[in-house]
């Protein structure tokens, strides 16, 4: 891929994110009553970085659509994103969400409760504008991918009461509560484009894979990334105490006071502040900051090997840039 493509590519998502923005303003901004859809637009108004909806949207013109099919459908998928978004900062007490405060916190839990509620009906809302003939198929996959976030989110909660938590167990979680959503977008996307069921196949198993290099990626950087770019504290996974795909790997590595160590992080439910970085260095010498990076790589690959079916070039290169540029992502 030559530095043109990447700039011009650069430009297609970055003047699309903000077509995305617009619309995701407007879908709430003159509803009331405003005790409901100012936080609404607190929430929406954050700048993120439109992920979901972008894949809408260029999985639609892969499969031979066009953007104008599909920018309710990508904004539905945004609104139901922040919907899931609301609703774990609440259940993880997080402070903060792309660099600002949670919705719960700037207001309080109830409030954030219902803002998530709502997101969540005007998803239903603007999904079914796109859906026109397809509108079962459609309906069904964005219901299908809600259910199975709200299963993976239950999941993550159970391993929080686990000591033997396995690295199937934590992939079969991701790709419910994260790969899921990035799937269901490819899928309704390419649904939307007019794709043939091969191509919808595909391209689903594209956003299946890429979603669990997605989440890899984001346990990586929760440890090692810079906390300017980051937009909340480093290490917050292991204040938690979460078991992510690198703890659950330094756990089945590690012997002797090493494994004593961590045991000890999961039955005082997460370490202190100054205890993060003797973790980091911990990762580091067992060989788990590399184990992500081969698994983030080896999921990529496999979603990479997905598009062979998409017929236009250009298509299928804004999709590789498009994987590349999130498992290789600072924040």
């Amino acid at each position: 891929m030559n530095t043109g493509e990447i700039k011009k590519f650069s430009k297609l998502y970055e003047r699309e994110r903000k077509k995305i923005d617009v619309r995701l303003i407007n879908s709430v901004k003159t509803r009331k009553p405003k005790s409901l859809y100012e936080p609404a637009l607190y929430l929406v108004s954050s700048k993120g970085k439109r992920i979901r909806p972008l894949l809408v949207l260029l999985t639609t013109k892969a499969v031979g659509g066009k953007f104008k099919n599909s920018y309710n459908a990508a904004v539905a998928m945004e609104l139901l994103h922040n919907f899931t978004l609301v609703h774990d900062d609440i259940m993880d007490n997080a402070d903060k969400r792309r660099g600002r405060l949670t919705l719960h916190k700037k207001y309080d839990t109830n409030t954030a409760i219902l803002v998530g509620d709502s997101l969540l009906s005007v998803a239903y809302e603007y999904i079914l504008k796109d859906s026109n003939g397809n509108a079962k198929n459609i309906i069904t996959s964005f219901t299908n991918g809600l259910v199975e976030v709200c299963e993976g989110q239950s999941l993550d909660t159970d391993f929080e009461k686990r000591y033997d938590v396995t690295i199937d167990e934590y992939l079969l979680m991701i790709k419910k509560k994260t790969a899921s959503m990035i799937k269901i977008c490819c899928e309704i996307g390419s649904t939307l484009g007019g794709g043939t069921k091969q191509e919808v196949k595909a391209i689903t198993d594209y956003g299946l894979n890429l979603g669990i290099a997605f989440q890899i990626q984001d346990d990586l950087l929760d440890i090692s990334a810079e906390e300017s770019n980051l937009g909340k504290r480093i290490g917050g996974d292991l204040l938690e105490g979460k078991k992510t795909y690198l703890f659950i790997k330094a756990l089945e590595k590690s012997t002797g006071e090493d494994r004593k160590s961590l045991q000890k992080v999961i039955i005082n439910k997460g370490i202190r502040v100054n205890q993060i970085n003797k973790f980091r260095k911990l990762y580091d010498e067992l060989g788990v900051i590399e184990d992500a990076k081969t698994a983030i790589n080896l999921y990529t690959g496999r979603a990479l090997q997905s598009l062979y079916i998409i017929k236009k070039e250009e298509d299928r290169k804004i999709l590789i840039w498009f994987a590349d540029n999130l498992v290789k992502r600072k924040k």
